[in-house]
């Protein structure tokens, strides 16, 4: 989906926040030669500003980089407590890991309303979600072995591939891409709304199966994570943006989930995709 933390009505939020608050402003002048009195006339010129209470591309990774280990924490629990069936490694879906799933939407939910909570929040949700990432990762191993490590491999490379081109500007986030990105995505959500309402009426969208190694059914899944994928320079143009504009402290921890928050849904749309692949052969 359209990052939910990480969007241009979020950075309009927390810029007047900021400006509300006080946390940096417009620079001041002064009035007075250095050393000299009051009301002279004289001015050594504008007062230059540092404020260490505003967003750092910095301090935005040192935040990730934590919330990352507390995932891949948890998502090492969440492995070890799915159950093998009669022994022969193949693992059953673990329905209770959805709670991770909704511990973890409570979470975006709260932070998007009040980011100051993205501190606290950020961890909670980076727990929940390893829980359900971990489980879920072990029953796709069951399924094809290997799998997990490939799709992790491939996450990690389209993360690294996705962040040089930025950084190169060979994918440049302007008005247009946003749009571009944000309309598929919120497409992609609406589908995937859909599919869930017919699932829960006994029906079943095939195509979106991860056995199913039709070559529209993997077109789609490519689709997908690609979009994930582009999702990623809108969160890299956001931490950009907003640590050049001194946001608030706090968007750090903000920033952090949210970009957590694609790489999940990139993991896992790279993990069905590959499930599909396996399918074929």
């Amino acid at each position: 989906m359209p990052n939910p933390l990480l969007n241009d009505k979020a950075f309009e939020d927390a810029n007047k926040a900021g400006y509300a608050a006080g946390a940096w402003g417009p620079p001041q002048s002064r009035s007075t030669p250095l050393g000299g009195p009051v009301g002279t006339g004289m001015s050594d010129g504008p007062v230059s500003r540092w404020d260490s209470r505003t967003m750092s591309i910095e301090g935005t990774a040192t935040a990730t980089g934590v919330l990352f280990i507390l995932l891949l924490a948890a998502g090492a629990v969440g492995w070890q407590l799915v159950e093998t069936v009669d022994g022969v490694g193949v693992t059953k879906f673990p329905t209770w890991s959805i709670a991770g799933v909704l511990i973890g939407l409570g979470c975006v939910i709260g932070i998007h309303f009040k980011p100051h909570l993205a501190k606290i929040l950020g961890p909670i949700y980076a727990l929940a979600e390893g829980i359900f990432i971990g489980a879920i990762s072990h029953a796709y191993e069951g399924y094809k072995d290997g799998i997990v490590v490939q799709a992790v491999g491939a996450t990690i490379a389209v993360f690294a591939v996705m962040l040089f081109m930025y950084r190169t500007k060979i994918i440049k986030v302007n008005d247009r891409f946003r749009r571009i990105i944000i309309g598929a995505t919120f497409g992609i959500m609406i589908f995937y709304g859909i599919s869930l309402l017919i699932n829960l009426f006994g029906g079943e969208v095939s195509f979106l199966q991860a056995n199913n190694g039709s070559l529209f059914s993997i077109g789609v899944s490519l689709f997908i994570a690609a979009i994930a994928a582009f999702n990623l320079a809108l969160d890299f143009d956001f931490i950009e943006r907003g640590s050049k504009q001194g946001l608030p402290k706090q968007m750090e921890w903000v920033a952090a989930v949210g970009l957590l928050v694609t790489v999940i849904w990139l993991y896992l749309e790279i993990l069905r995709l590959l499930a599909k692949l396996n399918s074929r052969r």
